[in-house]
């Protein structure tokens, strides 16, 4: 199972760690142990008042040995299983970012932002805690209680059976119960936690539309009954753990005065001293010590399976549905046989994207969203993909961009596999989306994304190209000018021409338009449509609209239907062979037939 695959691949490299880490908290426990017990003895020796401090001098050096050791043996014991720990969260994250980063793409399509937040800032926590307040925990528990057990059998074989039975409650009885209790409510309260980090994202996201639409109020009403909600589980959680304390107590308790009463006994028959009545007696605590917390750790148990799923769910899909494999074949998969020089070369030359007979399915079990689609895209042609939502448009992107491998068919550039190219495909391919992100810092280092080394006439320059220059200059920072958040400072069309300097700047032979004029006013759209034209001469482009602003001007305008090229040819030729683009046109642009 893939949740399973989060924890046992770290298990077994690990497991020379693992054991080390065991055998230190068991050391640790039994210098805890030892020193409770030479306390005892020393306290009832000293009681006895000796005539000589030498009588007594053994155990003063035990006690001190014992207390030393038992700081110096934790400590190592706590550096060594944190380190251990550390390093498979490392792994996980690395892990996870693989998993993710493929589908950078379309993750904000797939995934909403509150459950990303849930899954980077409690699920990799909770799979840390399983190692640290879990596994660690109760292993050591264990080798104690069989340890224990048969070192009081040495002594008296009866007496052990009877005190196994304290312990077993508290590391099988109250954690199996513990588990029956909170199991349900765990979930809840996790599900609980992820819907308000969804909620509240949504909130910020969406904060100015609350505002506007008056019902603010509303929303903190409804968001401070689900925190009450979340607050009233937790705290039904918090109020068994006091019981669960309290219990667990109380079978200490009735240890300890069982233990007196065995020690007297003993003591009595004449099989132990007086001096190690105290000595039996402390022992037992630092042991309960050890068997307390198996409670708490089984008790998290739901919380892990719900990290665990969550992350077995996203590692299974990708950014539309489809199966994936495990992440580390599927980053090296991508990256195999194209090498970084191999791609500059690439990108250096004139690019011949070709698309043959291409089909594609997320799964099995899904229709084909894409069927036998062919293109041809040698350097400097442009090409519109016109079509509903739904229609395949979207797909056929990722397949151009490498994201994703076709079921059957080709998808090369200059013959080289696009999904091989894989992380080098930003090298050979920009893309200009309708919602690019503007980051919260200069205006430079903004466009500066496009190309980290660029000079600052390199900016200047491709600022001017997009028809920004003046606009930045008429700023009292001029380029260092901050963008704020999602680069709030500017309007729809300029942030949008920020975006287009990038990828002038990183000077790409093929170039993805992806609806960059979506939510513009037509002035502003048919403003930026005349730069971006005017700026991608030379290159191919790939054009994907819902409407036919700027169709004129593509060599080749391809309509998608169900997955399937329904039309195709130039404007022109569409004009006067289709009565239904002409239809669509005529819906699209009315203005032009008005001019007519």
């Amino acid at each position: 199972m893939r949740e399973e695959s989060w924890l046992r691949p770290y298990v077994r490299t690990y497991w020379g760690r693992f054991l080390i880490i065991i055998a230190l908290g068991c050391l640790t426990i039994l210098t805890a142990s030892m020193l409770m017990f030479t306390s005892g003895f020393l306290i009832s020796k000293a009681a006895l008042r000796p005539e000589n401090i030498l009588m007594v001098y053994v155990p003063i050096v035990l006690v001190r040995t014992f207390g030393i050791s038992r700081s110096v043996v934790h400590y190592v014991e706590r550096l060594v299983s944190h380190d251990a720990v550390l390093r498979i969260v490392s792994l996980m994250r690395t892990r996870l970012y693989r998993i993710l980063e493929p589908q950078a793409l379309f993750i904000s399509s797939r995934f909403r932002t509150g459950d990303m937040l849930g899954v980077l800032s409690d699920d990799i926590q909770y799979l840390q805690d399983v190692y640290l307040r879990t596994v660690f925990p109760s292993l050591i528990a264990l080798v104690m209680y069989v340890g224990s057990i048969a070192a009081l059998g040495f002594f008296d074989i009866r007496f052990a059976l009877f005190m196994a039975l304290y312990v077993f409650i508290l590391v099988a009885v109250l954690p199996w119960v513990s588990l029956l209790i909170t199991k349900a409510k765990s979930r809840l309260a996790k599900q609980q936690r992820n819907n308000l980090y969804s909620k509240l994202t949504d909130a910020v996201l969406g904060m100015s539309d609350w505002v506007i639409s008056g019902r603010q109020s509303q929303f903190v009403a409804a968001y401070e009954a689900d925190e009450q909600e979340a607050a009233r589980v937790n705290g039904q959680l918090k109020s068994w753990a006091r019981w669960r304390q309290l219990i667990g107590q109380v079978v200490v308790g009735l240890s300890v005065i069982s233990m007196v009463i065995w020690a007297a006994h003993e003591y009595a028959g004449g099989h132990i001293s007086a001096t190690l009545i105290a000595a039996f007696v402390l022992v037992v605590f630092p042991l309960m010590d050890a068997f307390m917390p198996v409670s708490e750790a089984i008790e998290k148990i739901p919380s892990y399976q719900t990290s665990l799923q969550r992350l077995g769910e996203i590692e299974r899909t990708d950014g539309d549905g489809a199966t994936c494999e495990t992440a580390d074949r599927v980053a090296g998969e991508k990256t195999s046989g194209v090498s970084a020089e191999e791609v500059r070369s690439l990108a250096a030359s004139d690019v011949h994207l070709t698309v043959q007979h291409v089909s594609y399915r997320y799964d099995e079990a899904s229709p084909w969203s894409l069927q036998d689609v062919s293109l041809d895209l040698p350097q400097g042609k442009r090409i519109a993909i016109i079509g509903r939502s739904g229609a395949g448009k979207s797909t056929l992107l990722k397949l151009i961009e490498g994201a994703l491998k076709p079921s059957s068919g080709t998808v090369s550039l200059n013959g080289t596999d696009a999904f091989a190219i894989g992380d080098h495909m930003p090298q050979v391919v920009s893309v200009l989306n309708q919602s690019p992100h503007l980051f919260d810092t200069t205006v430079a280092n903004n466009i500066r994304l496009g190309d980290r080394d660029a000079e600052d006439e390199d900016i200047q320059r491709a600022a001017a190209q997009v028809k920004l220059d003046q606009l930045i200059e008429s700023l009292p920072l001029g380029y260092k000018t901050p963008m704020h958040e999602t680069g709030q400072r500017f309007s729809g069309g300029e942030r949008q021409r920020i975006a287009l300097a990038r990828v002038l700047l990183q000077n790409n032979p093929v170039v993805v338009l992806d609806e960059p004029t979506v939510g513009l006013d037509p002035r502003t759209e048919n403003d930026l449509l005349a730069t971006i034209l005017d700026t991608m001469k030379g290159k191919s482009l790939i054009w994907v609209t819902h409407h036919l602003a700027g169709a004129e001007h593509m060599d080749e305008i391809i309509f998608m239907e169900n997955g399937r090229i329904e039309m195709r040819g130039s404007h022109a030729e569409l004009m006067e062979t289709s009565e239904r683009y002409r239809n669509l046109y005529r819906l699209d642009r009315p203005e032009a037939f008005m001019v007519k």
